[in-house]
């Protein structure tokens, strides 16, 4: 990601094709971003659990399991272009240090601790116990949030601060396209964790 960042401001053909990217997303706005979203959270990863880790089988609870995530990453998807829209109104396009500095800060210290980290952990938690409406009640406890949410949290800021520091250092309508990178490796990572935890579990 940060070959790609470099190749932009030092790469004229890098440069070009990234402009495509952002002249794409300019003109499909959340057109672009939520199938970009599918693609990264929920096709991907699926293919790779399904070949790497399955042999090639999809049980019924896969299939199940798949539209969940289809649904589920094409909203976030929905929700991360609307989030960079904010902080592009609020903070501005530029790529200075403040400029970036803000945008990382209310990025993993105000939006993920109270919106995309605990949405993440309450959905895949809600799909773990077969998406019974019943099973929820303590998702909205303290002792939920730091039992569950709070390790995710730590595991995101090990990965996500370097990560969402190089997509704010690109022009507005290039951040969703590299979002979509990022989340690819991210969700991969997290598919081959869980599948191994499942294994030894």
């Amino acid at each position: 990601m940060l070959a790609i960042v470099l190749a932009y401001y030092w790469h004229e053909p890098t440069r070009v094709l990234l402009n495509t990217l952002a002249a794409w997303k300019d003109r499909l706005g959340y057109g672009f971003s939520v199938p970009l979203a599918i693609v990264a959270g929920a096709v991907l990863p699926e293919l790779f659990k399904r070949f790497a880790l399955q042999q090639g089988k999809m049980s019924g609870r896969s299939r199940g399991d798949f539209l969940f995530t289809v649904v589920f990453w094409g909203f976030m998807g929905a929700s991360v272009d609307t989030f960079y829209r904010f902080q592009t109104i609020w903070f501005g396009g530029a790529t200075t240090f403040f400029v970036l500095a803000k945008k990382v800060f209310v990025d993993q210290f105000i939006y993920n601790p109270f919106w995309a980290a605990p949405l993440q952990v309450w959905a895949y938690e809600w799909k773990n116990r077969s998406y019974a409406l019943a099973e929820i009640s303590d998702f909205f406890t303290v002792e939920f949030y730091r039992t569950q949410i709070v390790p995710v949290l730590i595991a995101t800021w090990g990965v996500w601060l370097v990560m969402i520091t190089i997509i704010y250092s690109l022009p507005p309508l290039l951040q969703i396209p590299l979002f979509g990178l990022a989340l690819t490796f991210w969700v991969l990572i997290m598919t081959y964790i869980s599948s191994r935890k499942s294994v030894r579990v």
